[in-house]
């Protein structure tokens, strides 16, 4: 009696699907996993549905405010505006109340 499968037939064709098998999981890992592994050991970001990898870009970059690590040195310098600000509003009230007081006077004299 011949038959079609037979164990020498039954090996070949085992051996044969795992290695199949075996070269898509290697070429899997090569061609999908390892790029953005080495990607983001480099730092950056891996985009996988674009397959892109991209260097990441601070807010402050974008926006143009001062790094994070800047931030005292910033907001000491936007305080000291304020107290700029500030005197030279408060020498204006002071010279507005100064004319003021000098009209209430030249008009009393009259």
């Amino acid at each position: 009696m011949h038959r079609l499968l037979t164990m020498k037939r039954l090996s070949v064709l085992f051996l044969s699907i795992f290695a199949v098998l075996l070269a898509g999981a290697f070429a899997y890992e090569r061609l999908v996993v390892a790029p953005g592994d080495r990607c983001e050991a480099g730092g950056k970001w891996w985009d996988p549905d674009a397959q892109v990898c991209a260097q990441p870009i601070s807010i402050a970059e974008i926006t143009g405010r001062p790094n994070p690590g800047d931030r005292a040195a910033a907001s000491a310098e936007k305080n000291r505006e304020l107290v700029a600000i500030e005197t030279s509003l408060a020498s204006q009230q002071r010279a507005r109340d100064a004319d003021a007081d000098r009209q209430r006077v030249a008009l009393a004299a009259q």
